[in-house]
C-alpha cells in the first residue's frame, strides 16, 4: 500500500476541494481545463493567471479561491496528466496478457496509447519535460511517474519472462521505457521533426520491445 510520501501516492494526490455546491465543482473544472489548454499551447512562462480565468469564464478572484497562483495550476494539470498516462499505458498491463499471441496486441495497443497520450498535447508534454529541468516540484512529479513506471514494467518483466531469456528485469525495464519515451517524444516533434510516421514507428517499437522480452515474434 503506498504511504503518502510515496512516489504512487503523489501521482494520486489531488488539491481538489471537498465541494458542497455543484457550482463551485465546475468552476474549479473549468479553471483546469483552461489552464491545460493553455498551457498545451502555450510556454508556461507565457500564460497567466487572468487568461486562465478569462478562459475557464470565471474571475480572477475565483481563481484565487482555488490556487495560490498558476505554479500550483500547472502542478495539478501535470499531476492529472501524468497520472492519466500512468493509468492508460501501464497500470492496467498483468502477466496474464503476455501470454501467447496475446502478447503482440497488447505491446501493440500500449505503445498507441502511449503515442497518442504524448501526441494528443505535444506541447504540454514539452513544456512538462522542460519545467522539469528548472522547477524542484515539477521534478518531483517526473521522478514518481519514471519511479512507478519502473517498478511496474520491472515486476511485469519478472512475473511474464523467465530468467533464462532475461536475466536482469530491472535493467531490461529501464532500457525498454527509456527507448519508448525517447520515441514519443521524437514523435511530438521535440527534438526536430521527426524522420517516420506514427504508425512506422508504432509497429517497429512494438516488435523491438516482443524481441526483447521474448525473443522474436510468433
Amino acid at each position: 500500500m503506498a504511504t503518502r510520501s510515496s512516489p504512487e501516492a503523489l501521482l494520486r494526490s489531488t488539491k481538489e476541494p471537498d465541494f458542497r455546491q455543484e457550482r463551485s465543482r465546475r468552476s474549479y473544472i473549468a479553471l483546469l481545463d483552461a489552464a491545460t489548454a493553455l498551457f498545451s499551447s502555450q510556454s508556461y512562462d507565457a500564460v497567466g493567471t487572468p487568461e486562465i480565468a478569462e478562459r475557464a469564464g470565471v474571475s480572477v478572484g475565483t481563481f484565487y479561491r482555488y490556487f495560490d497562483d498558476k505554479h500550483e495550476v500547472y502542478l495539478e494539470v501535470a499531476r492529472r496528466m501524468l497520472a492519466q498516462a500512468y493509468a492508460e499505458t501501464i497500470e492496467s498491463l498483468t502477466p496474464e496478457r503476455f501470454v501467447g499471441k496475446a502478447r503482440h496486441e497488447t505491446i501493440r495497443m500500449t505503445v498507441s496509447a502511449l503515442f497518442g497520450h504524448v501526441l494528443s498535447a505535444p506541447q504540454l508534454s514539452r513544456s512538462f519535460i522542460e519545467m522539469s529541468l528548472r522547477d524542484p516540484d515539477v521534478a518531483a512529479l517526473r521522478r514518481a511517474f519514471e519511479t512507478v513506471s519502473m517498478e511496474r514494467l520491472t515486476a511485469l518483466i519478472s512475473a511474464a519472462v523467465p530468467r533464462s531469456q532475461v536475466p536482469d528485469p530491472e535493467a531490461t525495464a529501464f532500457v525498454l521505457y527509456g527507448a519508448s519515451m525517447h520515441t514519443a517524444y521524437g514523435l511530438a516533434g521535440h527534438i526536430g521533426r521527426p524522420p517516420v510516421s506514427s504508425e512506422r514507428a508504432k509497429e517497429a517499437l512494438t516488435q523491438f520491445v516482443e524481441r526483447a522480452l521474448f525473443g522474436g515474434v510468433d
